[in-house]
């Protein structure tokens, strides 16, 4: 918030308004992509990639110039769940065979954050990415390396974008167009096989997350319970 002076308010100095600039930018980028999601991939693709850079740019740009906030925080995980899961109804529907597989991705997806971001505030964190005394290894190497959760967020949007742009007119299976695009040497084939073992990762630390998230919750419960 603005400092006040004795007569009317301060006005911040413009590059102040940067972080809030590039967040909002990701949303109208949003919007446009997926508005033009099933007649424009190549638009698509890259305002979606796009809203992605913007995500570490804002961050970056709030801690230099020292404007983090709790709600900026919020959302950018917000922005990013919401991006991620309206990719996954748009890969639901171009691989109809597998459906309910990228619907279960979705729900794991916002059920693992939401639970994480919950029981952050029950255990009265400012952050969710605070698990230095969490039970999982894998939780803490994931939130505490900031270049292995890179890859693992990069990998999957990654993926799910390489997804998109290989998909084919006609709904088939993920599998046999995925192995299609392999025997024809695709390079995005190649970035998407690249990509695979930081989805992959990241996908376990979500199973993980949730669980000791709902542990978090359960645990806050039995012992206001047994309060007098």
């Amino acid at each position: 918030m603005a400092n006040h002076k004795e007569k009317g308010l301060k006005s911040w100095p413009i590059y102040l308004y940067v972080p809030n600039l590039i967040g909002y930018a990701r949303i109208v980028a949003n919007i446009i992509a997926f508005g033009e999601s099933f007649s424009n991939k190549n638009l698509f693709a890259a305002l979606y990639f796009i809203s992605f850079v913007c995500d570490e740019l804002d961050g970056r740009f709030a801690r230099m110039l020292n404007q983090a906030s709790t709600f900026g925080a919020v959302l950018d995980m917000v922005t990013d769940r919401v991006s991620t899961a309206a990719l996954l109804v748009v890969l639901s529907h171009l691989y109809r065979p597998c459906f309910a597989f990228f619907l279960a991705l979705l729900a794991l997806d916002i059920a693992s954050h939401w639970l994480q971001m919950y029981s952050t505030f029950l255990s009265s964190k400012t952050s969710h990415k605070d698990v230095k005394d969490s039970k999982s290894w894998l939780v803490k190497v994931y939130y505490q390396h900031r270049l292995f959760m890179g890859y693992c967020c990069i990998g999957a949007e990654v993926l799910y974008l390489v997804l998109y742009l290989i998909s084919e007119d006609q709904p088939h299976g993920v599998i046999k167009v995925f192995m299609a695009g392999i025997k024809q040497k695709s390079p995005l084939m190649l970035l998407g096989l690249l990509a695979l073992p930081g989805w992959a990762i990241k996908q376990i630390v979500n199973v993980v997350q949730l669980k000791t998230a709902a542990d978090i919750c359960v645990l806050y419960d039995l012992e206001r319970n047994q309060r007098p």
